[in-house]
């Protein structure tokens, strides 16, 4: 599989008593498709998969299965602190039909990367399907260091890896020992980094309510080779990738930004809250300047 684009964590919904809200997900599903997404993820961080049952996300998967039908891809997240309960999930994204699978680090059980390795390898056999990796040190801890990839980059399934560290030196390492693992930009702020190093795709939370900037962003930098016109629209985006990643609120944000595109996202599921007044009014107003920056931007939209 090809992980070529602009690929969406979905965010999953709640009415204000945290059930599903099935008609905002589907509003959000044609949304992100009518927009250019090139794919969707689901179970995802930003789909707070941590705060859902098990039988939650399989019914989540279900449900964007249908809903997603066959106009983009569907990659579906294995998140979990047991291998065994990776597995599970794993195996019930193949039954759903799932084109891909997204594999991160056991969060709280500091493996080692041998050990992540080895975690990752189980995944793989149970479904035997694309993956993409997630390395993600700020949330789990640890990274997929040069053994753990040196050990999943004999699999062909093990074909890209969303990389979120913040390292730039991890980006270069990634660049140039490991190319037949496609690299994928996790780090907002260094998106333009990641396209000028070769990355192809690029999944980005933000892309849930301000798709037309981040796919912009993608066509001036990977199609176009236009890293010029790509610096004026990443300027553009800094301002909010600097309130989504730097202000502790970051699902709120984003659930936030889509209720903007007239979809009711809901609340997030405890312990997070709500974003306040304030904090909706700082974010509408970046939204804001940024779409009419780039809207401005020869070429951009």
């Amino acid at each position: 599989m090809q992980f070529e684009g602009i690929y969406t964590p979905l965010i999953t919904p709640y009415h204000t008593d945290f059930t599903l809200n099935e008609a905002a997900l589907a509003e959000t599903v044609d949304h992100l498709v009518a927009a250019g997404v090139h794919g969707i993820i689901v179970a995802g961080t930003t789909g707070e998969y941590y705060a859902q049952s098990t039988e939650e996300r399989i019914d989540m998967m279900r449900r964007c299965r249908s809903l997603i039908g066959d106009r983009v891809p569907m990659i579906v997240g294995t998140g979990a602190i047991r291998t065994e309960d990776s597995i599970l999930f794993a195996q019930a994204a193949k039954e759903v039909g799932a084109d891909a699978l997204l594999i991160a680090t056991p969060p709280y059980a500091y493996p080692t990367g041998r050990e992540i390795a080895l975690h990752a390898l189980a995944v793989d056999r149970a479904a035997n399907l694309p993956v993409m990796l997630y390395n993600y040190p700020g949330r789990m801890s640890v990274n997929m260091d040069e053994e753990c990839l040196d050990r999943l980059g004999r699999s062909p399934n093990f074909c890209a890896i969303k990389e979120s560290s913040g390292d730039p030196n991890h980006l270069h390492m990634l660049a140039r020992d490991y190319p037949h693992i496609a690299l994928s930009c996790g780090m907002d702020d260094q998106a333009l980094e990641f396209f000028a190093w070769g990355a192809r795709s690029w999944v980005c939370a933000g892309s849930n309510f301000a798709p037309e900037a981040h796919i912009a962003l993608y066509r001036a930098c990977a199609i176009d080779g236009d890293f010029t016109r790509g610096r004026a629209i990443m300027s553009a985006m800094l301002p909010l990738m600097r309130v989504l990643e730097q202000g502790g609120k970051f699902i709120q944000c984003i659930k936030h930004g889509v209720t903007l595109r007239g979809i009711d996202a809901g609340p997030p599921r405890k312990p997070l809250q709500p974003l306040n007044k304030d904090d909706k009014r700082a974010l509408e107003e970046v939204i804001r300047t940024m779409n009419t920056t780039i809207a401005a931007i020869p070429g951009a939209l």
